[in-house]
This record gives C-alpha cells, structure tokens and sequence, in this order.
C-alpha cells in the first residue's frame, strides 16, 4: 500500500506528428519535483490501457488519480469509478493534467495545457467539488444492455461525425479552431441531418435534426450554460437548417454562441429518451459509440458522485 497523499498519474501521451510525449512527461515531472509532490507515474500504451491502470492504481491503494490526458482519458476513469460501490468511490479523488486531443472538461474548469505548472499548483491544494456524471443506457445489436458514463457530453447526428473527425485532424492540426473548422468543410459533402424521435419534459419531437447535444457540462460549446453540479442536463436541438445556415452555426459555435441561432431549441431536463435511426452516429465525451442504440434509450444524470479536483 502506498503512503497517504500519494498520487497515482496516468499519462496518456497526446498522439500525432506533433510534440515530443517525453519532453512534456519531462516537464511535468520537473514541475511535481519543484513542488515537492509525491507521486507515482503509469504511462497508457494506447486508449484501452486507461481502464486498466486505473485498476491497477486503485487497488494498491491510491486515493488521488491524476489524469495526464484529455477527455477520453477522463471518461475511461469516470467508467471504471462508477463501478466501484459508492463508499470505495468516495475514497477515491480525480484529477486532470490537460493533455488530450480534446480537453473541454479541464477547459471548462480554467485548466489549460499551455499552463502546466499553474494546474500542478492547483491540483496541490486538493480543493475538491462533487460533481454530477451523465449516462446513456442503452441496447445494442445484440440485445445487450449497455451504459455509457460522461462528463462532458452526448452528441447525436452531424456533430458526432464532427467530434471523430476532430479528433483524427487533431494528430495533423495544432490549433484546436483549425481542425474543427476542416472538420466541418469536409462534412458538408456527408449527410446533414437524421429522423430521432425524442421526449424530453413535456416535448415529444419527431424529425430530421442535424444534431442533438445533451450536456453534463459545456459540450464542446453547444451547451455553454451547462454545468456539472446541478443535477441537470442541458440540451440543444439544432433543426434541419439550410447550407449558409449550418455556416452561421458552426460560426456562432466557435464563438460560444450557438443558443442564439434561430435553428437550436434549447432544453434543461434530469432525463430524456429517444430512438433514432440506424447509422445515426453517437459520441460519448468526444469519442464514437460503437454502433448506433437499437430501441429507445435514456440519457439520465447521477449528481455529485465524483470528488473532483478543482482550481482555487
């Protein structure tokens, strides 16, 4: 067992033709010495590795597991987390270190990748918020229940497809606006819009949309008045809009203002459930579901069930 305080880091080195994995470990690890940190380090070999670390850490005794990584990352953890009984839960503190293709959860909170030292001292003042996790029960082809955990967000339709591609341009492109504007252009010549069936409150919508986004947290922007504590969900339903319609959209998303335009109809609610149809595409924290939810899914939020590390 390893001595209280102690922290255990996963590193999860950010992938593509840029940066140097060993010189950012290197970094961080001259920055935890400098604060005189106690700390042990696991480096991920590749995204299904995440889910074991953390494991591995938890069992031998760790109670602050850092994140060195992005949203993916995180979720993997949130996932394993919420298998645990909830007083072995709330034993266990999270962290992040921003360093993934997308890291809007850490965005979110002030966290910035470009400000290493700043986070490590934040993270060292062990200010810790509970905050809520959503989650997706679903079935899938199998007829296998499934469910799915997040932080941040479920993107359904066009944005899912927008997020995977993100995602792969992000190996390629540094800036964060640049892989998403590309992203966007090539999906004009993809399908824009998919039949869902939805009841959220009192609602009941049945229609093409382009994209729904239901948020614990911001959702890559399309729920910017999500926030992770307040036992809600935010959701944003953007309707079929014409082609310089979607551009205005994907505009006013760059710019955190995608509420104003006149295609989104925004909702707050605990739960929602849907259908939609097959090949629809669906992402959880930024990363593809495999494979479309066969039948009627939920999408519902568990509050403050995570002790997380937040800025002072």
């Amino acid at each position: 067992m390893v001595e209280e305080g102690r922290w255990g880091i996963i590193y999860c080195p950010k992938g593509g033709l840029l940066g140097n994995p060993v010189k950012r470990w290197e970094q961080a690890e001259r920055c935890l010495q400098a604060h005189n940190i106690q700390y042990d380090m696991v480096q991920s070999e590749n995204p299904r590795s995440v889910d074991r670390l953390v494991r591995m850490l938890i069992s031998n005794g760790y109670k602050t597991i850092i994140i060195y990584g992005g949203d993916s990352a995180l979720n993997d953890v949130v996932n394993y987390l919420m298998l645990l009984e909830p007083e072995e839960r709330e034993r266990i503190t999270l962290g992040v270190i921003p360093n993934g293709v997308l890291n809007d959860f850490a965005h979110f909170w002030g966290f910035d990748e470009s400000h290493l030292e700043q986070t490590i001292v934040w993270l060292k003042q062990k200010r810790v918020r509970r905050v809520d996790v959503g989650c997706i029960h679903y079935e899938n082809k199998k007829n296998e229940r499934c469910r799915r955990y997040f932080l941040n967000c479920v993107n359904i339709g066009m944005v899912a497809n927008i997020m995977s591609l993100r995602r792969r341009l992000r190996h390629l492109f540094i800036s964060r606006t640049i892989s998403f504007i590309l992203s966007c252009f090539l999906l004009m010549f993809q399908r824009m819009d998919y039949f869902m069936s939805l009841k959220i409150n009192a609602d009941s919508i049945k229609q093409r949309l382009m994209t729904v986004c239901i948020g614990n947290a911001q959702g890559y922007g399309q729920t910017p008045n999500a926030v992770p504590y307040n036992g809600l969900l935010d959701v944003s339903i953007v309707s079929q809009p014409k082609l310089w319609q979607a551009m205005e959209g994907m505009y006013l998303l760059l710019r955190d203002k995608i509420l104003n335009h006149r295609n989104v109809m925004p909702y707050r609610t605990q739960e929602l459930s849907g259908q939609i149809a097959e090949h629809t595409p669906v992402s959880v924290d930024g990363r593809r579901l495999n494979g479309t939810p066969v039948g009627t899914f939920t999408i519902g939020v568990e509050k403050e069930v995570i002790n997380f590390l937040i800025p002072d």
